[in-house]
């Protein structure tokens, strides 16, 4: 079996274990903390046999689950002893009756199928065995860059959270005073960087993997979703909009 079929095997077996488990907890939203690890998956089959690794492969993979674990762990700690996520809930009354069954495609195997798609650049970036070039110190850049805005803006607004004091107001500090999504565009970031390693190694075609996730975070899960409601539920965050950059960091206006 090639390498991404086997990914994709894997990844989808693991969604629907994923999917048994959300069957007797009645709540989906433990997918959110299982989207960056379906990447460690079809990362660690890649690398295997990991004898074969470059150190190129083995800095690519080092990266990968890094940010996966990190997010991970954010965003189980972040929604341990909550409800289920009020997405998933709005996902769940729109497709009842059924949805227990539904969800299965709904929700598990469609991120499943998605991460493994946006995965694409992970395999040629892993296995490529040539030195490491400027494409790879490029790639390394972003990568970091993103990791900074994603899990800066992420501790800076759970930071923000905490305070008692900060109930009703929106978080305009730190990263967050030059972008409204500093973690989306970390995330952004992050995949790119991910795109040069596979480029220097000859996979130029995967960068519908970056412009996909690209879509997702703008458009789809990202800044679009986030923002469809949030000025009903902040009414300041209006004056945000107004004096911020929604995605690209930019002085405030």
């Amino acid at each position: 079996m090639s390498p991404l079929l086997l990914a994709l095997f894997v990844i989808l077996a693991v969604a629907v274990a994923a999917w048994v488990v959300s069957l007797a907890t009645r709540d989906v939203s433990f997918v959110d903390s299982l989207w960056s690890l379906f990447f460690v998956v079809a990362a660690v089959v890649y690398a295997w046999p990991p004898a074969t690794l470059s150190a190129k492969g083995v800095l690519v993979l080092s990266l990968v689950v890094i940010w996966a674990l990190r997010l991970s762990v954010y965003i189980t700690a972040r929604n341990w002893g909550t409800e289920e996520d009020y997405r998933y809930q709005k996902i769940r009354e729109n497709n009842n009756p059924g949805f227990a069954f539904k969800s299965i495609y709904i929700v598990f195997g469609l991120q499943g199928l998605l991460a493994w798609f946006i995965s694409l650049p992970l395999l040629w970036a892993i296995t490529d065995t040539s030195a490491l070039g400027i494409l790879d110190v490029m790639g390394a850049s972003l990568w970091l860059i993103g990791f900074v805005f994603e899990a800066g803006g992420d501790y800076q607004l759970s930071r923000f959270k905490s305070d008692p004091a900060n109930k009703g107001k929106v978080m305009d500090k730190g990263l967050w005073r030059f972008t409204r999504h500093p973690n989306y565009f970390g995330d952004f970031c992050i995949w790119w960087g991910f795109y040069l390693f596979a480029l220097a190694g000859g996979g130029w075609w995967t960068i519908i993997s970056p412009l996909l996730m690209s879509f997702l975070l703008l458009k789809v899960s990202g800044v679009a979703m986030l923002e469809k409601t949030i000025t009903d539920r902040r009414p300041k965050y209006a004056q945000y909009i107004e004096s911020t950059n929604a995605f690209f960091p930019g002085r405030p206006k």
